[in-house]
C-alpha cells in the first residue's frame, strides 16, 4: 500500500474518531489538543463535566509521541518493520478505544474512570498516527491537522489562480485538499453512524487502521520501513 492511499485512509479515521470522541467524551478532541483547550476554558462557564479528560488530554498526547519515537527506535535498531508495527499499536489503542466505549457508555459524565480510560485509549491512538505521519510521511499532508492543511491550500490556491506558483505546488494543493476531504468524510460519517450505534461506531476506524496493518504485513517490502525510528 502506498504512501498516498494510506494517508486517505488514516485521515478519514481520523475524522472519524476525533467527531466520535467530541460526541461521546462531552468535547474531547483526540486527534488534536488544540480544540481541547477551548473546550476546557468553555468548561468553566457552561459546567465541569469533562474538564478532568481535557486537561489530560495534553500530557497524555505528549506522553504517547515519545514513547512512540522512543519504540521507534528501538525497533529500527533491531531492524523490524517499526511502522507497521506502531499502526498495529493504534489499531490496538483504537479497539480498547471502542471496546471502552461500548461496555460502559454513554457517559453523562466523562470525568469518571471508564470514560477516561477511553479517552486515554483514544488520545494515545491518535497522537501515535500523528507520531508516525511526521516521520514516515514527511511529503504528505498531515492525517488529524486540518487547520495547517486549510491553510496550505488556500495559499497554494492562491498562487496558482495567480500563475504565481512553480509546478510542484499544484500537487502538493491536490494532496491538502484531498486530506481535508477525506478527514471531512470521517468527521460526516461518525456523526451518523454514532446517531445509530454510539460508541460501536468505532468498529470503522479499528477495521481501516487493522486493514492497512494486515496489507503491510502481506508485501514483500515490508522491512522497508526500518530505516526510520519512528
Amino acid at each position: 500500500m502506498n504512501s498516498s492511499v494510506m494517508t486517505r485512509l488514516l485521515s478519514l479515521s481520523a475524522g472519524f474518531v476525533d467527531t466520535v470522541g467530541f460526541l461521546g467524551l462531552q468535547g474531547l478532541f483526540t486527534a488534536h489538543v488544540t480544540g481541547n483547550f477551548v473546550t476546557l476554558a468553555a468548561g468553566f462557564v457552561y459546567g465541569p463535566h469533562g474538564t478532568i479528560g481535557k486537561i489530560l488530554a495534553l500530557p497524555e498526547f505528549i506522553g504517547a509521541v515519545a514513547v512512540a519515537r522512543l519504540v521507534g527506535a528501538a525497533l529500527t535498531a533491531r531492524r523490524l518493520p517499526t511502522l507497521t508495527i506502531l499502526l498495529g499499536a493504534e489499531a490496538a489503542f483504537l479497539a480498547a478505544f471502542l471496546a471502552l466505549g461500548a461496555a460502559y457508555g454513554p457517559f453523562p459524565n466523562s470525568d469518571v474512570v471508564p470514560a477516561l480510560a477511553a479517552g486515554f485509549a483514544g488520545v494515545t491512538a491518535m497522537a501515535l498516527q500523528n507520531a508516525m505521519q511526521r516521520v514516515h510521511f514527511p511529503g504528505e499532508p498531515p492525517t488529524a491537522i486540518m487547520t495547517n492543511n486549510t491553510t496550505q491550500a488556500v495559499l497554494d490556491g492562491v498562487d496558482l489562480l495567480r500563475r504565481a506558483a512553480p509546478p510542484e505546488v499544484r500537487g502538493r494543493f491536490l494532496r491538502t485538499a484531498r486530506s481535508i476531504i477525506w478527514f471531512a468524510g470521517g468527521c460526516a460519517a461518525a456523526a451518523l453512524f454514532y446517531y445509530l450505534v454510539q460508541f460501536w461506531s468505532l468498529a470503522v476506524p479499528v477495521a481501516i487502521t487493522a486493514a492497512i496493518v494486515i496489507t503491510r504485513l502481506r508485501e514483500p517490502d515490508v522491512n522497508a520501513d526500518a530505516s526510520k525510528p519512528v
